[in-house]
């Protein structure tokens, strides 16, 4: 529903821009310069649509083969000990465990198509734990933001739109994205821990914090030592060591298990396809409108208001291109993904404001979209806390990525 609303307001305004434009400057040229925008914009998404085809049919592919050999398993039973003291009301041994572990390891793993059902499934046996039917219960509240925050290893789609965008790297944003969506996962947590009097103290809880906001600052810090040109040959060789390395994992564990990788590789990168076919309608409906309102003055008009501000605090006004992309994220997904394939297209894939926009798509879900799904699927109208949580998460990667992107790219 909100989406709709954003749609409309972006081709009204552009209209209500192009008539102040021809009315008050006698800019008549505008009117044509907003439609042959349509069109090109429209080939613009057709054409990104069918270049981000291949990328995600190999990442797919490569995804279902850890699906199928239990990396998703193995990776939940790795953060059990610490779920169990974050989920202090749900019974030990309860299948929900489960559940709530395969939804989170699978967005960990980029899996979103298996994600979401699981995420359900573990929303309905949450509700069966829940002893007032009408409202959130703390486990509840607790597994939606973490959900809403995003914790993303492999940002497979991204990268692919960063290659079909002309990026020289399109992994260069990897460990950006991996820090920014670490902190916006873990404010996220603690606002819900604080509001639910959960121990932070917990040897477990305080150890596993402790340690991956270390090794999260000692990114950040040694990313500071360094030239820019020295960061990003590192940064895209860690991402490459990593990213292969996954793939290694999944293979091996495979082979270990008799599976066969091949034809789960195959069956993985037919689900890509069909993913890439499926986005065209929304990757052409949002890229339209945004470039109406682009084309009528009105997205140059909002930045150079944004740049002022920023200069006037010091900040690199470069940054300002990426803020529509910001504070369009929690709202609509779709909407943010046009607006940060706008960017690329127009001050280009490797541009500061370009790759922050990538950043921020990266770094967090789609808030409210997230909490209307989950809640919704199980008729809770009263989210306490829950609103409040997944924001703050929101406004502390949004922090985190502005903050970052000009220390890698700057």
């Amino acid at each position: 529903m909100i989406l709709n609303y954003i749609w409309i307001s972006l081709i009204l305004l552009a209209v209500v821009m192009g008539l102040v434009q021809a009315i008050a400057y006698g800019n008549i040229g505008i009117f044509t310069d907003i439609i042959n925008s349509t069109f090109d914009n429209a080939k613009t998404g057709f054409e990104l649509s069918i270049g981000l085809t291949g990328i995600l049919a190999l990442w797919m592919g490569i995804m279902k083969i850890g699906e199928r050999a239990g990396a998703v398993n193995s990776l939940g039973r790795a953060i059990n000990p610490f779920f169990s003291r974050i989920f202090p009301e749900i019974p030990k041994g309860h299948p929900v465990f489960g559940s709530m572990l395969m939804n989170i390891s699978a967005n960990m793993l980029g899996l979103d198509n298996a994600a979401t059902p699981m995420g359900l499934k573990a929303m309905g046996e949450l509700q069966e734990l829940n002893t007032d039917k009408s409202k959130a219960s703390n486990a509840m509240i607790m597994f939606v933001v973490l959900g809403a925050s995003g914790l993303t290893l492999i940002p497979t789609t991204i990268m692919g739109y960063r290659a079909t965008c002309g990026a020289a790297n399109p992994a260069d944003v990897f460990l950006p994205i991996l820090i920014a969506t670490y902190v916006a996962t873990l404010v996220g947590l603690i606002c819900v821990c604080v509001a639910q009097k959960i121990r932070l103290k917990d040897p477990v809880v305080l150890g596993t914090l402790i340690g991956l906001t270390g090794l999260m600052g000692l990114m950040v810090w040694g990313a500071t030592q360094m030239s820019h040109n020295k960061l990003a040959v590192l940064s895209a060789a860690a991402a490459a060591v990593i990213l292969l390395g996954v793939i290694c994992w999944f293979v091996i564990q495979a082979m270990c298990k008799r599976i066969n990788v091949y034809d789960s590789f195959i069956d993985g990168a037919k689900g890509g396809f069909q993913v890439a076919i499926g986005i065209i309608p929304y990757l052409i409906a949002i890229l339209v409108a945004v470039g109406m309102f682009r084309a009528s003055g009105a997205m140059e008009l909002l930045e150079e208001g944004i740049a002022s501000l920023f200069a006037l605090v010091g900040i690199n006004t470069e940054l300002a291109q990426a803020v529509p992309t910001a504070l369009m994220k929690p709202l609509s997904g779709s909407g943010a993904r046009g607006l940060m394939l706008e960017a690329m297209n127009n001050y280009g894939a490797d541009s500061l404001s370009g790759r922050l926009c990538c950043i921020l798509q990266g770094t967090t879900d789609t808030t409210f979209y997230v909490l209307a799904v989950y809640f919704g699927s199980v008729g809770i109208k009263n989210t306490r806390h829950a609103v409040a949580c997944c924001l703050l998460a929101d406004l502390a990667g949004i922090i985190a990525a502005f903050a970052i992107a000009p220390i890698f790219f700057g």
